[in-house]
């Protein structure tokens, strides 16, 4: 029960405050911080409270081509979006997310079909990260320039929404095995609830601009389950998911630095 609890603590606090960083400081910067090792980290820490280190490493090194099914996810669900952007929201939403599922289960079963290893799943991962900031970069950035008042109903969804998503991947991870579960760990947990909050209160507009950034930031949750591997085994899960977040903080520190050097140099 006590478990129980902890997960839904942990994915509601992180979906909430994700979401309404996104309202407070933009789409930009929100979908840069949706690539630090929020969901993941999540699913992969109760993954191994319950499994064990073993189950949590193969998890990890699963999680790692899980993210290129988390890409086509996202690019799924902007060409529909996009495509649908003259239909009613009402429509938009449901369609664009039935395409993004679609596109995220076609991708993760091609991965579990084939035997990756720590340094194969984290190369492919990189290509596919540079891939999809090719496909992204002709998104404009758009600012929210009137926020929705945060109402009990938003901040319910928002809540269970992460909450279900959280409870069932983790919930059957024994069953799926290893090598699904930790597909499945790179689903954007945070993010997707954010999208659907972003996409029906605002439009496509910060939607895609959320859906630009991601891959800008996702060197951290790159670097972090590539770090995982290493210390879950060494160390444990608790230590080992402290010194991955450490090594993914390192790099999202770094890059916020450089962009913030290279548009300053831009503005002089």
């Amino acid at each position: 029960m006590t478990l129980l609890f902890a997960k839904l603590a942990v994915s509601i606090s992180v979906v909430l405050g994700l979401s309404i960083l996104a309202e407070r400081t933009g789409p930009r910067a929100a979908g840069v911080l949706s690539g630090y090792p929020l969901g993941t980290a999540i699913l992969l820490y109760f993954i191994g409270l319950e499994q064990g280190v073993v189950f949590a490493t193969e998890s990890a090194v699963y999680a790692l081509p899980g993210l290129i099914a988390t890409l086509a996810f996202l690019y799924a669900y902007y060409l529909t979006s996009r495509l649908l952007s003259d239909r009613r929201m009402i429509f938009q939403i449901p369609v664009s997310s039935v395409a993004a599922f679609g596109a995220f289960m076609f991708v993760s079963w091609i991965c579990q079909q084939i035997q990756f290893t720590r340094i194969s799943g984290a190369v492919t991962l990189l290509v596919a990260m540079i891939v999809a900031l090719i496909l992204f970069r002709g998104i404009e950035n758009v600012r929210i320039l009137n926020r929705v008042r945060l109402t009990r109903r938003i901040v319910l969804f928002r809540a269970v929404l992460a909450a279900l998503i959280v409870l069932g991947i983790s919930g059957i991870a024994a069953w799926i095995g290893p090598k699904w579960a930790g597909l499945f760990s790179g689903f954007p947990v945070t993010l997707y609830p954010m999208m659907l909050i972003l996409h029906a209160s605002y439009g496509i507009g910060p939607l895609h601009t959320v859906i630009r950034n991601f891959p800008r930031g996702m060197g951290s949750l790159w670097i972090y389950i590539l770090a995982v591997t290493f210390t879950y085994p060494v160390w444990g899960i608790n230590v080992g998911t402290l010194l991955g977040f450490a090594a993914a903080t390192v790099y999202l520190i770094a890059y916020s630095t450089l962009v913030w050097m290279r548009e300053k140099s831009v503005r002089v």
